[in-house]
């Protein structure tokens, strides 16, 4: 009798065919506007297209493209503090530091955080105060803690009007990221796997852990998996290499084989079978098999 069970599930999208994931990257590249602007403008140039899909892939080319722009704008931070300080004595109206990060092409939580420690640093030896990046990653949560009225109102608007950065988009981010993976429990639950999760596994002494490790092996197609990695966003060639060296083949160095499941899609050129150590799905498989413990014969003594 065979010790494995096949179990139906649900389909799985295929990958992104590369020219749409091209033509999605050149209207996100030459759009002018904010991301919300943006994702309704990609929305119905793309409505085949789930629209936190579009906004993964809106969010990744647009973390990129504020890596680049980033260090040119932190190298003239003070600058930028002047200009701010020069509009709030002219009476500007507010949202000051929104204007001016549009100019520039840069975050406004990102132009924010600089402008806030430009801030503190002047302040530094009036308010004897230690200007450091839990300081202002405090005042940015928190605008109430920040003295100055004008200060700390520019920066609420910025973190309010940014969803990409800052402590609302990250909070946004995680609640996106918990969400799947109570999904993904739900799943493993409902299919009566035996499974650990991270927490269990970091008691256990390991650093770096996936989000379910199978108490028994399930095979997908033919294929192995030890253990399941949920990402809530979308699976580019660039962020899958990154996850692969620093996640994806650790988990592979201590359980074996896996599944990785980037929820809102995937790009097709990635190498669905990554040298036999994973494999790449936008859904928990469409059929997996499963073992079946009163198949398995006890050991002879």
């Amino acid at each position: 009798m065979d010790i494995f069970k096949e179990k139906q599930i649900r389909y799985t999208m295929p990958g992104m065919p590369s020219e749409l994931y091209g033509k999605i990257l050149n209207e996100i590249n030459y759009f002018k506007g904010s991301a919300r602007e943006c994702n309704n403008y990609l929305c119905a140039q793309f409505p085949d297209v789930p629209s936190l899909t579009l906004g993964s892939i809106y969010s990744l080319e647009y973390q990129r493209r504020m890596k680049r722009n980033h260090p040119k704008v932190a190298a003239s931070a003070a600058k930028f503090y002047d200009r701010f300080q020069e509009a709030v004595n002219r009476g500007d109206e507010p949202g000051i530091i929104l204007r001016l990060a549009q100019e520039v092409d840069i975050s406004p939580a990102l132009l924010a955080r600089m402008i806030l420690e430009q801030h503190y640093e002047k302040l530094a030896p009036e308010v004897a105060v230690s200007v450091s990046k839990s300081l202002i990653s405090r005042k940015m949560k928190d605008t109430t803690l920040i003295e100055d009225r004008d200060v700390a109102y520019e920066i609420y608007l910025s973190t309010l009007n940014d969803d990409q950065y800052g402590p609302l988009a990250d909070v946004g981010k995680h609640s996106l990221g918990q969400e799947y993976e109570l999904k993904l429990q739900r799943i493993a639950k409902d299919l009566k796997l035996a499974f650990r999760g991270e927490e269990h596994l970091r008691l256990k002494g390991y650093d770096k852990t996936p989000d379910i490790k199978l108490d028994i092996p399930i095979a997908v197609d033919g294929f192995m998996v030890n253990w399941i990695e949920s990402k809530a966003l979308f699976g580019d060639e660039e962020g899958h290499r990154g996850y692969l060296k620093d996640q994806y083949l650790s988990y592979w160095n201590r359980f074996g084989t896996g599944l990785v499941i980037y929820w809102l899609g995937y790009l097709d050129t990635i190498e669905q079978v990554n040298e036999k150590k994973i494999i790449v799905m936008s859904d928990f498989p469409s059929n997996i098999t499963v073992m079946d413990p009163k198949c398995i014969k006890p050991p002879q003594l």
